[in-house]
């Protein structure tokens, strides 16, 4: 085997706490087949803020000495089997505003492993994921996001459901019986005979080199140290102008680098039509993505958006602004150039999406801040998976 390595890339402070109970199991059953490993976590760029995508790395290898030489490196460049415990991450991470888009199969090495939990079917989750020029498989443990092991919310057995995958997917990693082993010692016989089902119907897809999203990532050079400018500075950013560079309205100028929609789970659709351009959404939203419309209308910069939700708080009327689930869309265009083309198709679509959001489904459409205290427990039930599936 010598050296294999697994990351999981998960949204932080929300999915700590079980990425990292994900590859410290590892680590452990690998000891119990007489293996060395060890696993480390790499925040994004802003730690403390929530669902800013993040890392943690299991590496395991059969002695000292490959381990040692494997960990020279600041983090694994080539991985066995990548872990996506959010689906909405398929669309790929900014890990640490370094090198622009990184795709979420970046890492993964020729016939290696994506390993999502989702309940979309894996057509729909290769129009996010970025093609890639060797094959690798595609498997889908089915439920919702996950997180399991925040005091907020009950634990569901997502940990232990992807370390049965995980024994199917890369056996050369570890055995389901070390992994078995190690999560009864842990967490009893329930939770064991969670990663054993799991093991039995986790499904895989074979992924063709160019098979998924044909977009190039966004990328950008960076200066490196030896141009850096004398003293401190910190570059100022343009006022900005009109709406798309007219006369009417107000378009801020944004950083050209940072996309921040890499670590949205939600997105904002607006109303045009009820809006009353009250300014409360272009005045509070935190990462300033409103443009002001020549009619007095508020567009969201999709590309500037996070998903924060806090443009739907503030917003006084109902259903004017509503957070829906990421997995809902495809790209960023403009909502307001759709409504401006296309008045009854925009209204229809909106129609379908704030539906979503708010199915009887347990809030189907809603990855956060659900609508109802039950919300968690209805979306699970909505899936068929059971807290022991």
């Amino acid at each position: 085997m010598a050296v294999s390595a697994v990351e999981v890339v998960y949204r932080g402070i929300f999915q700590k706490t079980l990425s990292r109970n994900i590859c410290r199991a590892i680590v452990l059953a690998a000891r119990k087949e007489g293996k060395i490993g060890t696993a480390f976590g790499r925040y994004g760029d802003s730690p403390e803020r929530n669902g800013i995508p993040a890392k943690y790395f299991a590496v395991v290898a059969d002695d000292d000495l490959e381990l040692e030489e494997s960990l020279a490196k600041y983090e694994p460049k080539d991985v066995d089997v990548t872990i996506v415990v959010d689906d909405t991450l398929c669309k790929g991470v900014e890990s640490w505003a370094w090198y622009g888009l990184q795709p979420i199969n970046e890492l993964t090495v020729n016939g290696g492993t994506v390993l999502v939990t989702s309940i979309q079917p894996p057509e729909q989750l290769l129009q996010d994921i970025h093609v890639k020029d060797v094959p690798y498989n595609l498997s889908i443990v089915k439920g919702v996001k996950s997180f399991s092991g925040l005091w907020v919310y009950k634990d569901d057995h997502t940990d232990v459901r992807i370390l049965g995958a995980l024994a199917r997917v890369c056996p050369q990693l570890v055995g389901l019986d070390a992994y078995v082993d190690t999560i009864r010692e842990d967490s009893g016989d329930d939770k064991a005979g969670s990663a054993q089902r799991a093991f039995e119907r986790v499904t895989t897809y074979p992924v063709e080199p160019g098979q998924g999203n044909s977009e190039t990532p966004f990328s950008f050079d960076m200066p490196g140290w030896t141009k850096m400018d004398e003293a401190l500075v910190i570059p100022g950013i343009e006022a900005g102008g009109g709406f798309r560079g007219g006369d009417g309205g107000f378009q801020p100028v944004r950083n050209e680098f940072f996309k921040k929609w890499s670590t949205r789970t939600m997105r904002p659709v607006i109303n045009f039509e009820t809006c009353t351009k009250c300014t409360l959404c272009w005045l509070q939203c935190p990462d300033s993505c409103f443009d002001v419309t020549p009619e007095g209308l508020y567009d969201s910069d999709m590309e500037s958006c996070c998903g924060c939700g806090v443009c739907e708080e503030v917003c006084p009327v109902p259903d004017c602004i509503t957070m829906v689930n990421e997995e809902s869309f495809s790209g960023n265009t403009s909502q307001h150039d759709h409504w401006k083309s296309d008045r009854d198709g925009y209204m229809k679509w909106l129609e379908d999406k704030i539906a979503a959001a708010k199915s009887e489904k347990g809030d189907a459409g809603r990855s956060h801040g659900l609508y109802e205290w039950t919300g968690y427990e209805k979306q699970i039930a909505a899936t068929g998976v059971s807290d022991d599936d």
